[in-house]
């Protein structure tokens, strides 16, 4: 196990989650920063507080209403409806810069808390074409990061090339499948767990996992 100290970007998602048990399984000290952006409902705030505290992980919630008050968006505005990209477009719950700024706050911290590794749930394999979510972007902003700071920060991304069957996989491996499926929080309608089975996060999720299940059991 790694003796160095990492920062997990942490929503008490799915994805987060998983990256959350990854960590624990590789660093020896890991501390979780969760963002609130006023988003579309409380309720994420909240699962990721007791999913912390459940594991018994530090917990930093940095306030980040300007990123709400910048980016009219379906993550930021109740009035604004939940839709997929078509036409080549971007679905309405992207939030331009929220990486950006995520992942630079969340290294300004690290720096400020002797922590070297940042780990984040982003994914280019099953994904909804949010460009902040690219291998090239992490990696971009990574080198910018520690051009700013002189210092070496890695940006770990275990989701980058996995589909949602494979984040499934990774959840059972890390003995984290029961925990993550029950608890973690990936609808944006605030349901837990399976969700609202209607919006486009849950869709995938549940795809994810019925696949990863027949797999599993033989069927597949």
């Amino acid at each position: 196990m790694d003796k160095e100290k990492a920062i997990v970007v942490f929503s008490g998602g799915q994805d987060s989650t998983t990256c959350l048990f990854w960590a624990l399984k590789k660093f020896a000290d890991v501390e979780v920063i969760t963002f609130d952006y006023n988003q579309r409902h409380q309720e994420e705030i909240k699962v990721a507080k007791e999913i912390a505290e459940e594991l018994g992980v530090k917990q930093t919630i940095l306030n980040m209403e300007l990123l709400n008050q910048l980016t009219p968006n379906a993550l930021t505005r109740q009035g604004i409806e939940i839709s997929e990209g078509k036409e080549g477009q971007l679905p309405s719950t992207f939030v331009p810069g929220r990486n950006l700024l995520f992942l630079s706050f969340a290294t300004i911290y690290a720096s400020q808390v002797g922590a070297k590794h940042i780990i984040t749930g982003v994914c280019e394999t099953d994904f909804s074409g949010y460009p902040d979510c690219r291998d090239i972007f992490i990696k971009s902003l990574n080198v910018t990061l520690n051009l700013s700071m002189d210092e070496q920060f890695v940006i770990h991304t275990p989701l980058m090339w996995l589909d949602k069957k494979a984040t499934w996989a990774l959840a059972d491996q890390l003995n984290a499948f029961e925990f993550v499926r029950e608890k973690s929080l990936t609808c944006y309608e605030g349901i837990r767990g399976s969700g609202c089975g209607k919006c486009p996060a849950c869709k995938l999720r549940q795809r994810g996992l019925d696949l990863f299940l027949q797999e599993r059991t033989g069927l597949g």
